[in-house]
């Protein structure tokens, strides 16, 4: 029995679809443990190129099941465009091979008004997707609001608790701005009980389902999403996602003992990027002619949900390796080493400088992150074409090095080199 996490060790969109992709070969089940239709997943394969943010990549391999587990969010209206999307370019879905947790929660347009009135009354916006994520989370937490979607099977039930939870949510609403949008109870039961017949050949107890197969000796991929710096508990607070985005979720994101788990793979860009608000700082903020918007347009950093522009910077060892330490990671895969092409002379930040004291300890909260100043290394570039190298033998000496240092810096072996979107532009590293 093997089960393998993939995890992101910076924040968000180092290509984790990717290597979900590469290791479906040698699983059964992937399985979605954390957030929602705010991730963006890309996959490139046989020359087609697919975005998932729901659904786990998983799921495009034939003999793959995918789970979507109790501790992601769901959004019924997405869950069925990724659904339609993926029959509608040949990938079969249906019941037999997606499975979807009674105890997920479910996201409402309430939500997403909530969202968007959060971010405008908070005075410093947090630079949300906008997909409700968030506003459905706290309800999660805080009980007396959070609706299941094994409640949908029971319409009585729903009704009643819709009819208790909108008046409340339109009150605050209206609180927050005067002519907010305002939900009908009723509406929003008959348009959820549509999606609740669709829905339901797709939902059952995955807790249980994870350990039937578990005992059944199949191996498990779990697929974070995100990346370990939003981790909500761990990540660079308050800039962060609603869940744990990190290993730390597995547990009580899918029901599955984190000790069952016997390697997980940390996936990093051989750069680094963020989307959204807070401290980045290795940022490269240099203009539309300067490095940082370089990387971005030769890496296509733009985000897969929303389009956005991301803000690049160079590799921070120090968060990385934080991260590592974190989420008990075995191996790097170092991904997008090919945009790094096109700069001449890189840095690595190995340190930061507060207050003219020296330190390689990640502070975590995002107003401590702020004060840190990055100390760099310089290493020389190679401005060579990697995309069709497939030997580490044959990078050029200046990217080895660059890989060794890495590797050397968070103090883990780095397994594989992605050097191109497609599948076969990998490098094994023995």
């Amino acid at each position: 029995m093997a089960c393998t996490c993939v995890v992101g060790l910076q924040w968000g969109d180092e290509a984790k679809g990717k290597i979900v992709d590469l290791l479906t070969q040698s699983h059964d089940y992937v399985v979605r443990y954390n957030g929602g239709a705010n991730a963006g997943h890309t996959v490139v394969k046989n020359g087609k190129t697919y975005k998932l943010s729901l659904l786990p990549t998983g799921i495009l391999c034939d003999h793959m099941k995918a789970v979507i587990a109790n501790g992601v969010v769901v959004n019924p209206v997405k869950f069925f465009d990724e659904i339609k999307s993926l029959q509608e370019a040949g990938i079969p879905i249906g019941p037999h091979n997606l499975f979807l947790s009674n105890h997920a929660h479910l996201i409402f347009p309430y939500h997403i008004e909530e969202e968007t009135l959060g971010e405008e009354g908070s005075g410093k916006a947090i630079g949300t997707t906008g997909r409700g994520i968030g506003p459905c989370y706290q309800d999660k937490v805080g009980r007396t609001s959070g609706i299941r979607v094994g409640e949908l099977l029971e319409p009585k039930y729903l009704r009643e608790r819709l009819r208790t939870i909108v008046p409340r949510k339109n009150i605050i609403f209206k609180a927050l701005k005067p002519d907010a949008k305002q939900f009908d109870a009723d509406a929003l039961c008959d348009e959820y009980l549509v999606f609740a017949e669709k829905m339901k050949p797709y939902i059952t107890n995955t807790t249980h389902l994870l350990h039937r197969v578990l005992a059944e000796g199949k191996n498990i991929l779990f697929e974070a999403a995100q990346g370990s710096l939003l981790d909500v508990d761990h990540g660079t607070y308050p800039f962060v996602t609603s869940s744990n985005s990190s290993t730390t979720g597995i547990w009580s994101g899918s029901g599955v003992p984190a000790r069952n788990l016997n390697r997980i793979l940390g996936v990093v860009k051989a750069y680094t990027t963020r989307v959204g608000r807070g401290p980045f700082p290795t940022e490269l903020d240099d203009g539309p002619q300067g490095i940082g918007e370089r990387i971005r347009k030769t890496g296509n950093e733009y985000g897969t949900v929303t389009g956005r522009p991301r803000r690049c910077g160079w590799f921070d060892a120090v968060a990385v390796r934080h991260t590592a330490m974190l989420g008990g990671v075995d191996e790097l895969t170092l991904m997008l080493l090919d945009v790094l092409s096109v700069v001449d002379e890189l840095k690595i930040c190995v340190a930061y400088e507060v207050d003219g004291r020296r330190t390689t300890e990640f502070p975590g909260d995002a107003f401590l992150l702020e004060q840190c100043k990055p100390v760099y290394e310089t290493m020389p570039g190679w401005k060579t074409d990697l995309t069709g190298v497939r030997q580490m033998a044959d990078l050029p000496a200046a990217a080895r090095a660059y890989v060794a240092r890495i590797s050397e810096l968070v103090g883990k072996p780095v397994s594989i080199v992605s050097v191109g979107p497609d599948r076969v532009q990998t490098i094994a590293v023995s």
